[in-house]
């Protein structure tokens, strides 16, 4: 029996394998941080046995209540990802598997690994309908790279979509798969509206190197990006200062921040109700876009997410405040969810990629049901 970790976005520490009943793991810490949660390995050696394989650190991790109700996903393949019987007790993440090949893999959530998000950005660029551009390089050396779909003329209005700032919310690249293959798609009426009127600039991964290290919240050097934009730097989150630069150079009249929330077990909107230039043109064009999103996704949901914030509270290191109140736009966070969608539940696979992705392809709708009134 072997357990390993080392290819892209691995993470886990052998602790011991005596045993198939008694697997005892640990979730490695994002590198400079406290930020644990993200786990992926490959278990060999161990077809046809029941394993329990415990997490014995879970409780020290960055969301222990978001191990309430979760349950882990495994692979055969790495292609087709299934959910698996998992319990979280006395601090102890367990999960309960028999293995039928004698190779698995298990993960937090549905991977997106980096080769995936380069073969995205080259089926983007083969679409003819989009410009690949280099915004600058990681602390890695990473390339940063902007997608922009439009005619890039002053009149547009200006689109910017940005996902996974914490690396291991995979969902957020999915989703950002489901968009570009619906807004580059020449058949669709609906893309070829919003095209007609909206350029769009999309950052498909803003935190690459934090993706192959396996990290669940932070860069290469422990940086939370999303807790960034007043005021980054160079020496701890390029990523960042980067995109803000390119902003300031296009303008902002939407802006869409791709996550996955650990805890809650819906998919919701995050708004800028906090921000000091929150007014009643903002408010009337937050409520127009969740209703149209709540037509285009029954995945989709306004009753359960975070607390609004009062007016002046925002915390404006965050990307959704920062670029709502500088450019005076409609701004928002998505959620994900990490366990299962409550209102549209799968016992076999949860809220997986596929359903990101799906609700990207469902986000043009609400995008164009909106586009007259962002100026």
């Amino acid at each position: 029996m072997k357990i390993s970790s080392l290819f892209d976005a691995g993470n886990i520490e052998v602790v011991s394998l005596d045993r198939y009943d008694d697997i005892q793991l640990k979730i490695r810490k994002d590198n400079g941080s406290d930020f644990a949660q993200w786990f992926y390995f490959r278990l060999q050696g161990a077809a046809y046995q029941p394993c329990t394989l415990k997490l014995l650190n879970a409780h020290e991790c960055a969301y222990p209540d978001g191990w309430q109700d979760y349950q882990a996903v495994a692979s055969y393949d790495r292609t087709n990802w299934f959910r698996v019987p998992t319990r979280y007790e006395d601090g102890v993440l367990v999960i309960e598997h028999t293995p039928l090949a004698g190779s698995v893999y298990y993960a937090y959530f549905e991977p997106y690994s980096h080769e995936q998000h380069l073969n995205l950005i080259g089926q983007a660029q083969g679409s003819g309908l989009c410009q690949v551009s280099d915004l600058g390089s990681t602390l890695d050396g990473r390339d940063l790279n902007l997608l922009t779909i439009g005619h890039e003329v002053e009149s547009d209005l200006k689109v910017w979509i940005i996902a996974r700032q914490h690396p291991g919310e995979t969902m957020a690249e999915w989703f950002v798969e489901g968009l570009l293959s619906r807004l580059l798609d020449p058949q669709d009426a609906t893309a070829r509206a919003l095209l007609d009127h909206a350029t769009f600039y999309i950052v498909p991964n803003m935190n690459p190197d934090g993706s192959v290290r396996g990290h669940l919240r932070t860069n290469a050097v422990g940086t939370n990006l999303n807790r960034e934009w007043q005021s980054p730097s160079l020496e701890k989150s390029p990523e960042v200062y980067y995109v803000r630069e390119k902003m300031k150079e296009t303008g902002v009249d939407l802006f869409l921040d791709i996550h996955g929330d650990e805890t809650i077990p819906y998919v919701f909107l995050a708004g800028n109700d906090g921000i000091p230039s929150f007014d009643e043109r903002l408010a009337e064009l937050q409520e127009r876009f969740r209703q149209q999103l709540l037509l285009a996704s029954p995945d989709f949901q306004t009753e359960f997410g975070y607390t609004p914030d009062q007016f002046g509270d925002a915390n404006m290191t965050l990307a959704t405040a920062w670029v709502g109140h500088t450019f005076n736009c409609l701004a928002f966070t998505l959620e994900m969810p990490f366990k299962d969608n409550a209102n549209l539940p799968d016992d076999d696979f949860g809220w997986n990629g596929q359903r990101s992705l799906r609700l990207g392809e469902a986000m043009l709708t609400p995008i164009y049901g909106v586009l007259g009134r962002l100026r």
